[in-house]
């Protein structure tokens, strides 16, 4: 039996602003769609963290035994988004900056995005489509929200229009909670609002103007694709009309998909999606990251250490390590302090695993280790409640310690489960890789402790425990501790 019908998992919906128990509209299957990159720039760490956060759960709900089809868009071109003067689309700004052909910004991006992802253990998508690859179908939906009176041409362009869907008895702003009146407030005025009925109106297609180097021919004239319609076409083709989870970072809410909600239910008659999920904010030092203020980091920099606000470089394990220590839905604010923690917290759980390998069972169990497996599924079931989860595998370190220290017994079976859940939650869901997360000289500091506990023990088999005494406390000293037990002396970092 699949576990997802034993482990019932409850999802944080952003629509309905409560916790739901998620039932996936076709048995077994769940269909997810998380908006992706635009590859005008390299990704940076607030990216990273929303796209790890749908990783983690990409990652569980296959551990579930769910078949998924995980689709992430890549968008490389029509990133307009104010609907204002095309020179402000972002891949026009970057060919000019860089004086590179369109497809050679979106290439050298894309690569870039896929090494960092690849360093933080991210599995790849089910499908990654491109809005480039898709302006068929986002100009045959344009054609039918015409159709149906739902968007409207001016100066070949072609607007969505909001006004027009609420009169049909749709509600623009449900996502967010905020109706029209209030939106049309809050609007700035841009270049180009003439070519609309009302600013609140949102671009569907824009018409190129002659220096603009992406465009594509239309019933309009040459043009290019509204930023928010590509997610909806590229959604709809790969999971259907409804589907059940949307995911992206919390800055999409508005307008974006708000506006996918309105394409999807003028284009079809009903909601495109059951759960929507959004990742909160990333900060660092308290502040929020951006390039004006120089309080900004790329992932490399921070993996390398070449960068001013880091002690050392950080392993892409303790990296993704420290961001899961946080929920999804809350802000993560990453310091060096927060580092520091997180690498003696992950060593910690990495030192336990080398025990539990070795660990020895007996024929009676002192330990409910079924109990406590419980309650790991307990944790990511309540919304991916990560750090619960992970306090919850400190708890099994433990468990690790004492069995070690002959304090607490477990038989061979309940020992497997102890394995099995360790590995599975910390590998597989959490997405960590099996590996060491010291620094380049590990191996050459690994060899000067292993070569100083055997001086340690000569010392002591030849009763010299002054120095035996004196290696131990010099070490600790240096943040090095050692271990006596009785498969040998270990050591922890």
């Amino acid at each position: 039996m699949s576990l997802y019908k034993s482990q019932p998992i409850k999802i944080y919906n952003t629509l309905s602003g409560e916790k739901e128990n998620f039932t996936s509209i076709h048995e077994g299957n769940i269909g997810m769609y998380v908006c992706g990159p635009t590859v005008y720039s390299n990704v940076h760490l607030g990216n990273v963290r929303t796209f790890m956060s749908f990783d983690m759960i990409f990652r569980y709900l296959l551990h579930l035994g769910y078949k998924v089809r995980y689709v992430r868009n890549i968008t490389d071109a029509g990133h307009l988004t104010d609907d204002g003067d095309v020179n402000n689309d972002r891949f026009v700004k970057q060919t000019r900056l860089e004086k590179l052909e369109p497809m050679e910004v979106v290439q050298k991006y894309t690569v870039y995005f896929h090494k960092v992802l690849d360093l933080f253990n991210f599995l790849p998508p089910s499908i990654e489509p491109t809005a480039t690859g898709h302006i068929v179908e986002q100009i045959e939906l344009i054609e039918k929200l015409v159709a149906n009176d739902f968007a409207y041409v001016s100066n070949g362009s072609v607007y969505f229009d909001v006004l027009e869907y609420n009169k049909k008895g749709l509600n623009y702003g449900e996502l967010n909670n905020r109706n029209v009146e209030e939106l049309l407030a809050n609007t700035r005025d841009l270049d180009g609002q003439n070519e609309k009925k009302n600013p609140q109106d949102f671009a569907l297609w824009k018409n190129a103007s002659p220096a603009h180097i992406m465009r594509w021919n239309s019933l309009w004239g040459e043009g290019f694709p509204g930023w928010h319609l590509e997610c909806t076409a590229m959604s709809t083709k790969y999971l259907g009309e409804y589907f059940d989870i949307h995911g992206g970072g919390m800055d999409l809410k508005f307008p974006h998909h708000e506006c996918e909600i309105a394409q999807g239910k003028a284009c079809n008659g009903s909601s495109p999606v059951k759960y929507w999920m959004h990742a909160n904010m990333l900060t660092m030092n308290g502040l929020r990251m951006s390039k004006s203020t120089g309080n900004y980091i790329l992932p490399m920099e921070l993996i390398n250490g070449e960068n001013t606000f880091f002690e050392k470089a950080f392993h892409p394990n303790i990296v993704r390590f420290c961001f899961l220590q946080a929920h999804y839905r809350s802000v993560l604010d990453i310091s060096n302090e927060a580092m520091v923690a997180s690498e003696k917290g992950f060593n910690r759980l990495m030192e336990s695993i080398a025990v539990l390998n070795n660990l020895q069972a007996k024929n009676t169990s002192s330990l409910n280790i079924q109990s406590w497996r419980q309650n790991c599924y307990d944790a990511i079931n309540d919304d991916f409640n990560t750090p619960i989860l992970i306090a919850q595998l400190f708890e099994g370190a433990r468990y690790i310690n004492l069995v070690n220290d002959e304090k607490e017994t477990l038989t061979q079976d309940d020992l497997e489960v102890l394995k099995n859940t360790m590995h599975s939650f910390l590998f597989d869901v959490l997405g960590i890789k099996n590996e060491k997360a010291n620094d380049n000289n590990s191996d050459k500091l690994e060899g000067v402790v292993e070569m100083l506990i055997e001086m340690r023990k000569q010392a002591r088999e030849n009763k010299d425990f002054a120095m035996s005494d004196q290696i131990r406390d010099q070490l600790l000293v240096l943040g090095i501790q050692l271990k006596d037990g009785k498969e040998g002396t270990t050591f922890s970092i």
